[in-house]
């Protein structure tokens, strides 16, 4: 069992994580893409290694963001058509997401068998997430999904504040 903690920069001009172990080293980093289109989000390791890509589909109906890791398409979120709350589809091999993700406070199973769980602190500078992974081979997919969770969650309030006047 691993805990990892996943800390947004609070002001840039991109979209910017760390991922923290609990002795506060930096084990990934996340940077968000700048005035391009599609909007990418790319996660590296402590090595500098590229290990995963977050893309916004942009010509789409409903919103769509592809996970690949390792260079390999992995993961597809895509949001449900639904008139009351918002709802989206997580599509990977074996992979389910089990509660609150809107909130943030879930499991992600693989095969029915919890691999990690979430959960977000309220008060902290910057979103933060405490991410207990279970099976430590799966940890670049799970750090992934809540990054890709979290850009989902962003672009749709962002959707929400614009359309609201």
């Amino acid at each position: 069992m691993r805990k990892l903690y996943i800390k947004q920069k609070v002001f840039s001009f991109t979209d910017q994580f760390s991922v923290y172990d609990d002795q506060e080293r930096r084990q990934y980093y996340v940077k968000g893409s700048f005035m391009k289109i599609p909007k990418q989000f790319t996660i590296y390791n402590h090595h500098d290694q590229e290990i995963a890509v977050i893309t916004k589909k942009i010509w789409s109906f409903l919103p769509k963001f592809y996970v690949d890791i390792r260079q390999q398409s992995q993961i597809l979120i895509e949001k449900e058509l639904t008139f009351l709350k918002a709802r989206y589809h997580i599509s990977a091999k074996g992979i389910t997401v089990d509660g609150d993700w809107w909130d943030m406070t879930f499991n992600i199973l693989h095969q029915g068998k919890p691999i990690a769980t979430i959960a977000k602190r309220w008060f902290s500078w910057g979103d933060t997430y405490e991410v207990t992974i279970l099976d430590e081979t799966m940890e670049e997919l799970v750090i992934s999904l809540v990054i890709a969770i979290d850009c989902v969650k962003s672009d749709e309030s962002a959707a929400g504040s614009s359309t609201s006047v």
